[in-house]
């Protein structure tokens, strides 16, 4: 009898299971991935490697994909696009690169007019991928968390990076932003297909940290997105950041053509473009090395350009384009501190002594444009309520705070407030993300160092539970419901999931930001963001003459 009541069960279990999509037909063809089950009633649709692009061709705009024949078994991710190693000795991935993936939680029914989230990875524009970092078959950008509870689509796709997907001449033999253009065309295809998988076409939010977070601000940007775009979420990094586009691109070609054996006159292109693609992408100038008299982020100099097409002009020209789009900025409380560990390592040296000088002498190679007396005024800025005999602790924070305002936090409210200005009906919210480091090794005072938040964005805390503790797992929750709501309605407190604490949207006057880690509260509301030293950096500093040539970068 309690075999027959089991069986029973199970019988009615297996007719009341979730729903799950099948074959999708899409523009290329039709398309199959897998089902399995993440719950009672839910199931999660997972499509992976599907075209959204032919082959690229060698500094060209993406093309549309020809199609294919039959069904496209979508089970396996793709190779990354061509790039350096992490030994940056040999290469890895491939030219034929442009796949996307795509997770679809299913309930009982087949879902159908869900909010699309397409995120885009970062790497400093030189490495990455649609899937991530991965241990064994645990993959960073797994989408799932993220879908399941926040009853959201979730895209990945790739794009290229290093020489093939930022090299520019200069001018039309070859302009550049091919990496942007493969975003661009990615984005493109989640419009016209993503119905078929049960999105909606007109709800796509776009999100990414870092290089990705740069280029989802360039893609709301970019005339090219019109109405495609309806949110976006900038993670760490915006288009006005020092190291987010290349004001001199031609002298970086021809040091990559010189490189390769190619000339450096007119038919520099034509021999790039008939050059082996792994000797290209082994000129990548990769100069991942800094001090304080030269900051790593004025060697990271492959990156985006003002193309005068995708990048018609300067980014902070440009924000009536995204006037319409709902915006999240936010950085990390200790974003710049990836790079002091190359400028200054001894601030993670806890025997090791920080000499005070070491801040002018950053202050001085970051102000050198503007010249001495800007590197006084930014000193006393920075120094202010050091004493006559600062701690150690104080001299480590200071410079890690100095990195931080300069290359993240500054142009993120610089970001804001555009955004803010030119909006008609999008909305504008800002946050600080304030979860101390898990990393081992570091400062005690340390909190979020830059890519931090990405394991809890996309629920690693619930996915490799024995990792974390309790207080990650809130941190996790946190930040998909406030993500995914905002996905869905525009709004980070509006949507299927409940949140601690009401975020309020930033304004121009209120400048209210949410501070975000795992003890959230009606007090993690805060206002007027490092005041200080985002007025310093935003008129002081702006509004001294230029003494120098203004740097490459």
């Amino acid at each position: 009898m309690m075999l027959r009541i089991l069986a029973l069960a199970a019988l009615c279990l297996g007719s009341t299971s979730a729903a799950s999509l099948g074959v999708v037909y899409t523009e290329g063809g039709m398309v199959e991935g897998k089902s399995h089950s993440v719950g009672l009633f839910r199931d999660m649709d997972t499509f992976r490697g599907i075209p959204f692009a032919a082959p690229p061709g060698r500094f060209e705009k993406p093309k549309p994909h020809p199609g294919w024949d039959g069904v496209l078994k979508a089970t396996e991710f793709r190779k990354r696009c061509l790039q350096l190693d992490f030994t940056e000795t040999q290469t890895m991935g491939s030219e034929d690169c442009l796949y996307l993936n795509i997770w679809v939680p299913q309930g009982r029914k087949v879902s159908t007019g869900l909010p699309v989230m397409v995120f885009i990875y970062g790497g400093g524009f030189l490495v990455g991928s649609a899937h991530g970092a991965n241990f064994l078959n645990n993959y960073l950008y797994d989408g799932q968390e993220i879908a399941d509870r926040g009853n959201v689509i979730v895209v990945t796709f790739n794009y290229r990076v290093g020489t093939l997907g930022f090299l520019s001449s200069g001018d039309a033999s070859g302009p550049g932003n091919y990496g942007l253009w493969d975003q661009h065309a990615a984005i493109s295809w989640v419009h016209r297909n993503i119905k078929a998988f049960g999105g909606d076409p007109n709800n796509i939010t776009i999100f990414g940290e870092s290089a990705g977070a740069v280029s989802v601000n360039f893609q709301i940007l970019s005339p090219h997105n019109k109405g495609l775009i309806r949110r976006a979420i900038s993670q760490s990094g915006v288009a006005l950041t020092p190291w987010a586009y290349n004001k001199n691109p031609r002298a970086l070609a021809e040091k990559v053509a010189t490189k390769v054996g190619c000339p450096t006159n007119e038919s520099m292109m034509s021999c790039l473009r008939m050059t082996d693609p792994v000797a290209l992408t082994m000129a990548t100038p990769v100069a991942l090395k800094g001090s304080p008299e030269d900051p790593l982020v004025f060697n990271l100099v492959l990156c985006p350009v003002v193309d005068g097409d995708f990048i018609p002009e300067e980014p902070s020209n440009l924000f009536a384009n995204a006037a319409d789009v709902d915006y999240i900025v936010g950085v990390n409380d200790c974003d710049g501190h990836i790079f002091t560990g190359f400028d200054v390592p001894s601030v993670n040296q806890p025997l090791h002594h920080t000499d005070p000088t070491v801040v002018k002498r950053l202050l001085i190679s970051m102000t050198k444009e503007k010249g001495e007396e800007a590197a006084v005024l930014a000193y006393n800025v920075y120094t202010s309520t050091w004493g006559d005999n600062p701690k150690q602790e104080t001299i480590k924070r200071t410079v890690v705070d100095i990195e931080t305002d300069f290359l993240f936090l500054v142009p993120s409210q610089a970001t804001l407030y555009l955004h803010t200005e030119h909006a008609k009906t999008g909305r504008t919210y800002s946050y600080v993300f304030s979860m101390p480091s898990r990393m081992p090794g570091y400062p005690s005072w340390m909190g979020a160092d830059h890519a931090d938040d990405l394991q809890y964005v996309f629920g690693k805390p619930f996915s490799t539970p024995l990792g974390y503790f309790p207080r990650h797992r809130d941190v996790s929750g946190y930040m998909i419901a406030y993500w995914t709501n905002f996905a869905t309605s525009g709004d980070p407190n509006m949507g299927e999931s409940s949140v601690p604490t009401h975020w309020p949207t930033f304004t121009n006057t209120t400048n209210q930001y949410l501070d975000i880690n795992d003890k959230i509260t009606k007090d993690s509301v805060k206002s007027n963001l490092r005041t200080r030293y985002v007025h310093f950096w935003t008129y002081t500093y702006a509004s001294l003459p230029m003494v120098a040539n203004p740097s490459t970068q």
